[in-house]
């Protein structure tokens, strides 16, 4: 059995460490334009988020692979979650747009359900209140729409899936190298790369087709989003990662259609945040200052003139591992329940402060549902007593 860990079960080949830690390019200007000094800064107008519990946890089901945290049948995922995502859909090839999704084999899980009983399980998760998504992506599954024809074809395929399964929604969880941007596309609120272009286009046209109850969720890493604070792309001279930020215009184009943004925050290297510090995975402080730059919002490579707009407290969960088995920077519950108190009631704050308080955060994501249950639930627990659920 190979142990394989999407999600990131990597650290970005170092590369987010080398470029911020190493400071190799010219470092971001200190004014925050505010940052957003309002406690609860930031609108949407997704309908979906009144679907969901005030306070969600949302988790990773490994469906169509084994890994060491074995298998665990539909029906028997515990009732604290309330949004599942089914890992992973793939593309048949990187550029095809072409999506599959199915059951591991019989052969790596040998308790695996049958396809009907997988259905009926959905559903009964559904009658219960939780929402169950086809995620798409993960390490293995890089995805980049560079045509028309692959964004058309990303459409059908992943309509297909939601279609069988009877499933409430989408999550983008791309990873690696599926998203960058193109020399000389150096403004999020107007991208110009294809590979961005068209997955914005066809989640839209997804979102259009089920309509104000899809739900649709996001998985980048840090990388992707809050590195974009000091790099964006290869910049303005080139150089630079094509890949950092990558992710803002995504956000920013599909933030009115966003249920919510689970940023991983894990197998990460060193993150500056609005303090102008960097900032270290697997503590309170380093959920607190990358949460922050989500609900306070970011001049983007340091342009006090571009900022990235604030998301709605209600769109933000925080991304952890589930155990020290799921990935890199695990944080305790301990850690976990002070990052929470310091960002909802602004105490129990340590070294970092943020620039509001956030009652209305929506919880948490954790990769993973095995891994949360291979650990004896401790995560999961841990919000479930936090939330008095």
């Amino acid at each position: 059995m190979s142990l394989r860990i999407p999600l990131s079960k990597r650290v970005l080949t170092g590369v987010c460490a080398s470029v911020a830690a190493a400071g190799l390019l010219a470092t971001v200007s200190t004014t925050t334009a505010d940052a957003g000094t309002t406690s609860d800064a930031g609108t949407t107008s997704a309908t979906t988020k009144a679907a969901l519990p005030d306070h969600a946890l949302v988790g990773y089901l490994h469906s169509s692979f084994a890994n060491g945290s074995g298998y665990t049948k539909m029906a028997d995922v515990p009732d604290s979650w309330d949004i599942i995502d089914l890992a992973f859909g793939e593309p048949t090839s990187t550029t095809s747009g072409d999506i599959r999704f199915s059951l591991c084999p019989q052969s790596e899980c040998p308790n695996v359900e049958s396809e009907d009983e997988f259905k009926a399980a959905i559903k009964a998760k559904q009658a219960a209140g939780k929402k169950v998504l086809i995620s798409i992506g993960g390490q293995n599954g890089q995805v980049q729409l560079t045509t028309t024809a692959a964004r058309d074809k990303f459409v059908e395929s992943v309509g297909a899936i939601i279609d069988k399964y009877g499933l409430d929604g989408l999550d983008i969880d791309f990873e690696g190298h599926s998203l960058s941007l193109d020399d000389g596309d150096t403004d999020f609120k107007n991208p110009k790369t294809p590979a961005i272009v068209n997955l914005i286009a066809a989640v839209k046209s997804l979102k259009a087709k089920y309509g104000s109850d899809f739900v649709l969720t996001m998985a980048p890493e840090t990388f992707f989003v809050q590195l974009g604070y000091q790099f964006y792309g290869s910049g303005a001279s080139g150089g630079q990662d094509p890949r950092a930020g990558a992710y803002l215009p995504v956000i920013h184009a599909l933030r009115d259609d966003l249920t919510l943004l689970h940023v991983q925050d894990y197998n990460s290297g060193p993150i500056m945040g609005l303090d102008n510090q960097f900032h270290t995975m697997g503590n309170a402080d380093f959920h607190v200052a990358m949460t922050d730059m989500l609900l306070s919002g970011f001049p983007v490579a340091g342009n006090a003139d571009n900022v990235f707009p604030a998301l709605d407290p209600s769109q933000v969960a925080i991304g952890l591992p589930a155990s020290p088995n799921a990935g890199n920077g695990h944080t305790t519950p301990g850690d976990v329940t002070k990052a929470l108190n310091c960002l909802t009631k602004k105490s129990d704050c340590g070294g970092y402060e943020p620039h509001g308080s956030w009652p209305a955060l929506r919880g948490l994501m954790a990769w993973s549902i095995n891994w949360d249950g291979f650990n004896g639930g401790e995560f999961s627990k841990n919000f479930d007593t936090y939330y008095g659920r």
